[in-house]
């Protein structure tokens, strides 16, 4: 078995981003996720994220302010089409208008699903407030289950934080909770078996993510990297896989029934391109949107927004961002260049 490779479109014919209709890209991509980072900073220090001493972190004046987030929301879903909002970091649950943000999401027309990715650290005492403010869905991440282990990769001894943090999603019905995996290159395959065995006694969903190079220090190397190919091989050594046969549509993962009682999703990133089905358009944490996460470029919508600029000013240079998207994100080209950002300033 392999993972299904979707591939990349071959040809982008010259145009004018449309005015008004789907929020669509040359290649007839149309972006319905939207992915909004809330805040740079992080409470963990992941080592394939940033160093140990953290991050320059980005000054408070240059954030979007909750209202000028809530406006850019507001202008995603009722002039550009957005169905789906993920709210990340950094560290989601340190932006301190988190519930506020989500409420005001809820209350768009129409009503967007509203996600969360976050590092589960304080989830526990704050599950129950962000279902009464909207949110459906939660995606947790967690690496390794292994005490040791977790304390290495995250520089932070908060494992039994996180499990608690997961314990509290399920039971606000925050669900089904997912859980992100990105392996380490020596430990990481013993993991992703324990991980999931740890994910179907819990009830949750696992998805295993492939390393992309987005850290801090640009230290990323495709040979020390875990393979989605290495990781299915692994996982079909202790359990019964089966393809999942729902449509995969534009959903990053690939979908697998395990022992015939839960699912994992392998999303390969790097080796298995799912570019030419993306429907996804990002908002930084300073107003930033980027149409891909290894974009080059950027268009500063807070400097829009705080020079004046009406709706239809910000929906236009919304609409011009993504109708310059790629055909896909280069990781595999000879002359890729990582963008200057990391993940965390980016948004998961």
């Amino acid at each position: 078995m392999t993972i299904v490779d979707l591939g990349v479109p071959s040809a982008a014919p010259p145009s004018s981003a449309p005015t008004d209709g789907p929020l669509i890209d040359t290649f007839g991509r149309v972006a319905t996720d939207l992915r909004v980072s809330l805040t740079d900073r992080c409470n963990l220090r992941c080592t394939y994220c940033m160093p140990a001493e953290g991050l320059n972190w980005l000054p408070s004046e240059e954030l979007l302010r909750p209202e000028e987030l809530t406006r850019l929301l507001r202008i995603a879903v009722t002039r550009l089409g957005i169905t789906s909002v993920r709210f990340t970091g950094g560290e989601p649950l340190i932006a301190r208008h988190l519930e506020d943000v989500i409420a005001a999401t809820t209350a768009l027309r129409p009503r967007p699903e509203i996600t969360l990715t976050t590092n589960g650290v304080g989830l526990d005492k704050r599950a129950e407030g962000l279902k009464r403010a909207g949110l459906d869905r939660i995606n947790v991440s967690l690496d390794t289950v292994e005490g040791a282990r977790f304390a290495a990769i995250t520089r932070r001894d908060r494992l039994p934080d996180v499990l608690a943090g997961l314990r509290a999603a399920k039971a606000a019905g925050l669900e089904p909770v997912k859980v992100n995996a990105v392996l380490d290159p020596v430990t990481g395959l013993d993991d992703a078996v324990a991980l999931l065995r740890f994910c179907l006694e819990q009830g949750y969903q696992l998805r295993i993510i492939e390393q992309m190079p987005l850290d801090a220090g640009h230290q990323w190397q495709r040979g020390k990297a875990i393979g989605a190919d290495e990781v299915l091989d692994t996982l079909q050594q202790h359990f019964h896989l089966t393809p999942d046969t729902a449509p995969r549509g534009s959903a990053p993962a690939e979908l697998w029934r395990v022992d015939g009682v839960g699912k994992v999703g392998i999303i390969a990133s790097v080796s298995h391109a799912f570019c030419s089905a993306c429907d996804r358009t990002r908002l930084t944490a300073d107003g930033q949107v980027r149409n891909c996460l290894f974009a080059q470029r950027e268009t500063d919508l807070r400097q829009l927004m705080r020079s004046g600029a009406d709706d239809a000013v910000v929906e236009a240079a919304w609409r011009a961002a993504m109708w310059a998207k790629a055909a896909g994100h280069g990781i595999n080209d000879p002359d890729f260049v990582q963008p200057a950002r990391p993940m965390s300033a980016i948004g998961g």
